[in-house]
């Protein structure tokens, strides 16, 4: 029982313990036992977070009020993994109006009525609006007013979008283009885009048509008539989101197996969902507008360990209670993600896990001409001419593993 152990020394447990089958527990830490905020009851089962999860945020909170309180805000993608935290998030700081912006009626439903429940005085109005839908996207920004725009709507899944480019423009680029111009359009003070690290140097249809919403908002600030700060956000994978690997791990092993990973080379960057959210919240309240934010992700992990340490969490043994199988790189994917272009330089914020991306400037002509192009393209679609259009409006967009000509490995470990 060593409840102060840190991440490194857990890790080093569940190693020396890994052929063993043996189940593992956390108990509560000796001074939460001793001031009665938990009893030795609360034994809980060592979570792959518990490994992988980093120290507790440390937030101005102050900055983060004066952001959210009194103001209506508005969230797109609210029920989705990141869109339903940020919910969450932004409940804690009291605003006048929180408006929920959702295409799927059944995410919506559920985070309406878990905000419900909390029992404040936060006035909740859930929308169902396709962000693609430019008319209804005015109606509901002229209905509602909001002062703040927190855009978390996307397509995100990489091989998916390599077979459905039309719908990655679509919801990523034009998409995008409808929130960000109506909130120019009824004055929205700020405006804050979550983005991915998928958007350096990208590989892919959904990193390219994310960096694409990247240049279009950051072209938009500071244009005369628009009174709107617009931010983006970048950051890596996050831990247990919606279609991720963790919760794919975990139905894998609870069939018995095998866990599949694309390659044993393989290396992503992590975050859990509220240290992202929480990361989010205080780029957006201390930054300023044309400012595209990274956050601090740590070290890179290798999904065959991930995979070997949710197995062994488990109580299996890895290779010989559950196999693990490589399965061959997916279309459009890396084996490992950048966050920074090359050349390129960072500036320090007053917080130690937010920087700042000191970004080329961006010609607005050339950006809208660029985008009414793809407007064009997604009625006829053609793959190819749309990754042709990707690759002149984001000249380091280098397709890998383009559907089709990817190869299936299926080799055990």
């Amino acid at each position: 029982a060593v409840p102060s152990a840190t991440q490194e020394q857990r890790r080093r447990i569940i190693e020396l313990c890994s052929g063993t089958k043996l189940s593992f527990q956390s108990l509560p830490s000796v001074t939460d036992l001793i001031d009665g905020k938990v009893t030795v009851s609360q034994i809980r089962p060592v979570d792959i977070n518990d490994l992988l999860g980093r120290e507790a945020v440390q937030l101005d909170t102050h900055a983060i009020e004066r952001f959210i309180e009194g103001r209506n805000i508005l969230i797109t993608g609210a029920g989705g993994s990141i869109g339903s935290e940020m919910c969450r998030q932004v409940c804690k700081y009291q605003p006048s109006k929180l408006i929920l912006v959702e295409q799927a009626e059944t995410p919506l439903f559920d985070i309406e009525n878990e905000l419900r429940t909390l029992g404040s005085d936060i006035l909740i109005i859930p929308c169902i609006c396709d962000i693609y839908d430019r008319e209804r996207v005015k109606a509901m920004w002229d209905m509602h007013r909001p002062d703040v725009v927190i855009h978390a709507a996307a397509h995100k899944h990489v091989p998916l979008m390599e077979w459905n480019p039309c719908e990655a423009v679509k919801n990523n680029v034009l998409g995008t283009k409808n929130v960000a111009d109506m909130s120019c359009q009824f004055d929205v003070a700020e405006f804050v885009m979550i983005s991915t690290d998928k958007a350096v140097n990208p590989s892919s249809v959904m990193g390219t048509s994310k960096r694409i919403a990247e240049i279009y908002t950051q072209a938009l600030n500071g244009r005369d008539g628009c009174p709107t700060q617009f931010k983006a956000v970048r950051f890596g994978n996050v831990l247990g989101s919606n279609g991720s690997v963790v919760p794919t791990f975990r139905k894998q092993i609870a069939r018995g197996g095998p866990v599949t990973v694309t390659h044993p080379e393989m290396t992503r960057y992590f975050m859990t969902i509220p240290e992202a959210s929480q990361l989010v919240l205080q780029a957006a309240a201390t930054g300023e507008g044309g400012q595209i934010f990274l956050l601090d992700m740590g070290e890179s992990v290798k999904i065959v360990d991930l995979a070997r340490n949710m197995i062994t969490l488990s109580g299996f043994r890895p290779d010989s209670d559950i196999k693990i199988v490589f399965s061959g790189v997916r279309p459009g994917e890396k084996l490992f993600e950048e966050l920074r272009t090359k050349g390129e330089d960072m500036e320090p914020t007053v917080h130690p896990k937010i920087m700042i991306w000191k970004h080329r400037p961006t010609n607005w002509d050339k950006v809208t001409d660029e985008i009414a192009r793809l407007e064009k393209l997604v009625n006829w679609p053609n793959r190819q001419e749309i990754v042709d259009t990707f690759k002149e409006i984001v000249p380091e967009y280098t397709p890998l593993n383009p559907p089709g000509e990817q190869k299936s490995e299926s080799k055990q470990n």
